[in-house]
């Protein structure tokens, strides 16, 4: 049976059955050729996901975060407090960029072979 994902944009096969359940991400058990590699597991899959949406989800909240400070700095007139909002929205959103970037490294760095590969 093969599957739609990511609002019909990549096909999904399930090609797997995890506890009589037909999942095309997550194997229960890791491939008998390598019993010792996590890679090969459920856990490491939902780790895969949990990284990616969260990558995903941290761009989209920096964009909208820079779009609307941008708003409040544009729209400030001369209130010096609005420009210091916005001043300190993008300030705070690079600072959050920033420490995403070195979780991100530092993730790369403990895992063996990184986090993707």
């Amino acid at each position: 049976m093969v599957g739609v994902g990511l609002v019909g944009l990549v096909p999904i096969a399930q090609a797997e059955t995890c506890a009589g359940v037909d999942t095309s991400i997550i194997k229960c058990e890791p491939t008998p050729s390598s019993t010792n590699d996590v890679t090969q597991t459920g856990v490491w899959a939902l780790l895969i996901i949990a990284i990616n949406i969260l990558t995903a989800g941290i761009g989209i909240a920096a964009v909208a975060g820079i779009v609307y400070a941008s708003i409040i700095y544009a729209t400030a007139g001369g209130s010096m407090d609005q420009t210091k909002t916005a001043k300190t929205m993008i300030y705070n959103i690079a600072v959050g960029l920033i420490a995403y970037a070195l979780m991100y490294s530092f993730l790369n760095f403990l895992i063996p072979g990184g986090v993707f590969n």
